[in-house]
């Protein structure tokens, strides 16, 4: 970490090569786990800290900083266990379907049956759709019947996890759909995955208290320059 920089940089979107330029939420992470300067620290799964960069560079600037407070709690959470992809995927997805427009809605739902699928091929039993996901696709049954009859097309479930494009498209959608907070939406997304992430690691649920703009005002600064 540059020696220069005397106080953390302000909360932006995209890559940054130095924290002069500002920093996205997982490049704030790099900084506070103590690892090399990057937006892919080690230190978080990196389907989760897919979410974070999306969700960063996705929400409105005024409202970014409220991200802030969630930035402690993805240090450490990151597994080799293929449910975190699942389960990853299958929250993003589940959550935007029923709100994004018709363009994502095929996508999202072949994301979550697929999901299912390999889900019920690593227990070795098909114990039916996990409840959020049912009742995703029971709110958008035309995209439902399209994805059902693409995934049987389509086969097996392929050795290439789905889990990034699903929360790229979710994420996205969410963005751009028709809600009165999108911004919200995202940052609760990203807070329901940390906490998800916390339960599959058996780490007792973090405690985050609501952001005071007036508190974070000052470390969401841009850094001085030299």
């Amino acid at each position: 970490m540059d020696a220069d920089i005397e106080i953390l940089p302000m909360l932006s979107r995209g890559k940054h090569r130095s924290p002069r330029r500002g920093a996205c939420f997982m490049e704030l992470a790099s900084y506070l786990a103590g690892e090399r300067w990057s937006d892919k620290p080690a230190c978080t799964h990196p389907l989760l800290a897919h979410l974070a960069r999306l969700v960063n560079d996705l929400t409105e600037d005024a409202e970014r900083p409220r991200l802030a407070t969630l930035i402690p709690a993805v240090i450490g959470l990151r597994s080799e266990d293929p449910r975190w992809d699942d389960e990853l995927t299958l929250l993003a997805a589940s959550r935007a379907l029923p709100v994004v427009s018709e363009h994502h809605q095929r996508a999202l739902a072949v994301g979550i049956l697929s999901c299912e699928r390999r889900r019920a091929e690593r227990v070795g039993s098909d114990t039916g759709l996990h409840p959020a996901s049912r009742r995703a696709l029971e709110a958008v049954p035309l995209a439902e019947r399209w994805a059902r009859a693409f995934v049987e097309q389509v086969g097996g479930v392929g050795a290439h996890h789905p889990g990034s494009a699903v929360v790229e498209i979710a994420t996205v959608g969410l963005a751009t759909a028709c809600v009165t907070d999108p911004s919200a939406m995202l940052r609760d997304l990203l807070a329901d995955a940390i906490t998800l992430c916390e339960h599959l690691a058996g780490r007792e649920e973090q405690r985050r208290e609501p952001l005071v703009p007036a508190q974070w005002r000052e470390v969401v600064t841009p850094a001085p320059v030299r």
